[in-house]
């Protein structure tokens, strides 16, 4: 009897050893931890090995290194092998509640912005459920450092993952990838948010909100208030690109937020070229720039469907791609002046849209102004009362302005050489 006592009992001791090492996840799949292999989860000891330990070990066969709730301070750098899943306990991204879940506190590399990324990515790796904050960050004077995630190859994921303050945050571009898929970040980046390039297939970006509020209201030491709180909103107005897209094949993005940026959404041609996007319900408010189209590919462009923009949207003299709007909304910040200012030779389109509050500085401007290429404006609404709408000037191509609603009365400057095609007709006041 007793005999048979020891042996339940070892085997239960052996059992609870192996459910530290190997923890069944609810999806079913056996999964190792960052604990079973030394990980402290202190905020203080430095579990970068522990971590990669955990994420070697799961190499062979791919799987889930499970991260339980706790800080990890990382001062390292991270590589996620191939089918190998880096993944804590937080299901959702969010704002407050830093001393809950899966928190990486990153501190490699400050300074230096070439170093090494923080989490690397691997083919159909990915990284979800974690909470990454640098602790070292100042808003007041702001440090360089490397990218927080970066993929590589085809099938990286990002999702449920909430990026405090990175400088640089999640990293598509580099390296030559297809199908990665970011969704449900949130997060307050201050120099680049989200970097695609090189991408040669279909990538996807839902719901992903960069916001100050990440890191205010963090509940950190760092966290800025004050003072602080507005130099931060300084330094994202002066050098923060929410996305920055240059070469990709089909990439949709939908349900995508950023406030206080220089930039929004930002279209440029790479190594590669240029690429091609479809954005739905997203926007960008509180900008310089919301939406900047400096190059798109020619046959296939840039397309925004229910998006809305405050304030600017700007099309560079090196465009040659269509960039259309569709059931957006147009409305100013206080040194809104053109809502659109369009150059390149390609064709822009703004199809059921409004505008609105635009002339803040020059009462001259016009809500759209064509410095050269072709305009098809039709089913807008402009709602400012006794200010210039539309401005066509010596380089424009073409425009097409039809069943248009103007507040106040039609108000079109033509300025356009007398070889281009323009038709107007059919608009109400």
């Amino acid at each position: 009897m007793r005999m048979m006592i020891l042996i339940l009992a070892i085997g239960l001791i052996a059992a609870t050893m192996a459910a530290a090492a190997d923890e069944p996840t609810p999806a079913g799949l056996v999964s190792t931890s960052v604990t079973a292999h030394g990980a402290k989860g202190d905020g203080k000891t430095d579990d970068t090995k522990a971590f990669q330990k955990a994420l070697d070990s799961a190499a062979a066969k791919g799987g889930i290194v499970a991260v339980p709730a706790g800080t990890y301070l990382i001062a390292g750098s991270l590589v996620v092998p191939q089918g190998v899943t880096l993944r804590g306990v937080w299901e959702a991204p969010h704002n407050t509640g830093l001393g809950k879940g899966s928190v990486i506190y990153a501190t490699g590399s400050a300074g230096k912005e070439d170093g090494p990324p923080l989490v690397n990515l691997n083919e159909n790796s990915c990284v979800k459920g974690l909470t990454i904050l640098y602790p070292d960050q100042d808003a007041a004077n702001v440090k360089p450092y490397p990218w927080t995630i970066q993929g590589k190859g085809t099938n990286c994921s990002v999702i449920d993952v909430t990026l405090v303050n990175p400088y640089k945050g999640i990293d598509f571009g580099t390296n030559w990838n297809e199908l990665h898929y970011i969704r449900n970040v949130y997060g307050c980046p201050l120099r680049i948010g989200v970097f695609i390039d090189k991408c040669t297939d279909i990538g996807r970006v839902e719901n992903v909100h960069f916001n100050p509020n990440a890191w205010t209201r963090s509940g950190h030491p760092s966290a800025p208030s004050g003072p602080k709180g507005d130099a931060l909103v300084k330094y994202m107005n002066e050098n923060l690109v929410g996305f920055l897209i240059a070469r990709t094949d089909w990439e949709y993005i939908s349900d995508c937020f950023v406030i206080f940026p220089k930039i929004g959404f930002h279209f440029v041609s790479g190594e590669m070229g240029p690429g091609n996007a479809l954005i739905s319900q997203s926007g960008g408010d509180i900008c310089g720039t919301a939406v900047q189209v400096d190059a798109t590919q020619g046959h296939a462009g840039v397309a925004f469907s229910n998006c809305q923009f405050m304030a600017r949207v700007v099309v560079g003299p090196a465009n040659g791609g269509p960039v259309k709007f569709a059931n957006c909304g147009f409305w100013p910040i206080e040194s809104t002046d053109s809502q659109a200012v369009i150059e390149g030779s390609g064709t822009v389109t703004f199809t059921s849209c409004h505008f609105s509050g635009w002339a803040n500085k020059d009462a001259n401007a016009a809500a759209i102004l064509v410095k050269s290429g072709s305009l098809i404006v039709n089913g807008c609404e402009f709602l400012a009362e006794g200010k210039k709408q539309i401005e066509l000037g010596p380089g424009a191509h073409s425009a097409a302005i039809l069943g248009c609603r103007f507040r106040g009365g039609e108000k079109i400057t033509n300025n356009a050489p007398a070889s281009a095609n323009v038709q107007m007709g059919l608009n109400i006041d």
